[in-house]
């Protein structure tokens, strides 16, 4: 249990742990997956259960507060999680920055705390991809996440607006998926939802931050077995929520990190979803919806 620890919070080699704790190399492998299989299984229904609507609302009302983007209910994207190279995996886990990984997808809470995640995508794959084949991404495409009524936004009495998740350029737009707007010839009001939407943006990479300045072992190659490197950051994951909620958040702690995000592909969105985008560009440049310093943001 101790060589665990020792691995998550440091990075060590299991050469390291074998003198450190006298235990073999593939002793103290078998020790990490097993350990972290049972850490995942304990805390995972306890501190990552799917939000029902109540909670939704919920985390919709922080990120009002703190990032003042009204009827979001999460911030999501993707990492590359750096790895030696699977036996017989070809390429398929080779990445545009020439190395190997697998794909951490989140989508985090404005506490910064992980709400879902996906984690073992080929690292060739684009965040549209991975998140088109999450189970969390398929749930929003069905509409079963349980999320609350359009509700107007505040200070307004209509229309009644969907509540969204935010993401990068990587994903594709929709009624309930927000992104910015190309970064050509913007007018001003497009200017300004974009650096709205940076706002609750940068809570998930903030996220991210934290979760590898604790776990110090995803700053550098995890020289482990596929599923068990896997196992590793699912249970990093659960362990940052539950530090997170019993030890509140230090800002310090998200400053750097050395987790890649993806490079943005292409992707097209839908009508539906660029008028929703609409009305909140709409709402950024009117009385209720303005902030008094988002023109000198920009």
């Amino acid at each position: 249990f101790f060589s665990l620890f020792r691995y998550l919070g440091t990075g060590q080699s299991l050469a390291s742990l074998h003198f450190a704790f006298l235990v073999g190399k593939s002793t103290a492998s078998v020790i990490i997956r097993e350990t972290c299989v049972a850490i995942w299984d304990a805390l995972h229904a306890a501190v990552m259960a799917q939000p029902h609507k109540e909670q939704w609302k919920e985390i919709a009302d922080v990120f009002q507060q703190t990032c003042q983007f009204p009827n979001c209910a999460g911030a999501i994207d993707g990492k590359h999680i750096r790895i030696k190279k699977p036996v017989r995996s070809g390429s398929q886990y080779y990445n545009y920055k020439k190395y190997f990984s697998f794909v951490l997808f989140a989508m985090c809470d404005a506490n910064y705390s992980f709400r879902y995640i996906d984690v073992g995508s080929y690292g060739s794959r684009s965040d549209s991809a991975v998140f088109a084949h999450s189970d969390f991404g398929k749930l929003l495409h069905d509409k079963a996440l349980d999320l609350p009524e359009h509700t107007a936004l505040p200070g307004t009495t209509s229309p009644a607006m969907p509540f969204v998740f935010v993401g990068d350029e990587a994903f594709a737009l929709g009624e309930n998926l927000m992104r910015p707007y190309s970064s050509r010839g913007l007018s001003l009001a497009r200017r300004v939802f974009n650096y709205r939407l940076t706002r609750v943006r940068r809570v998930v990479e903030c996220a991210f931050g934290i979760l590898a300045n604790k776990w110090r072992f995803l700053h550098t190659p995890i020289h482990l077995k596929l599923e068990t490197a896997i196992s590793a950051v699912k249970a990093a994951c659960v362990l940052h929520n539950f530090v997170r909620a019993r030890d509140g958040y230090n800002f310090e702690d998200s400053l750097t990190h050395s987790l890649h995000s993806h490079r943005p592909s292409v992707v097209r969105g839908h009508r539906q979803g660029a008028a929703v985008r609409e009305q909140f560009t709409a709402y950024f440049m009117s009385p209720h919806g303005a902030l008094p310093w988002q023109l000198d943001a920009i």
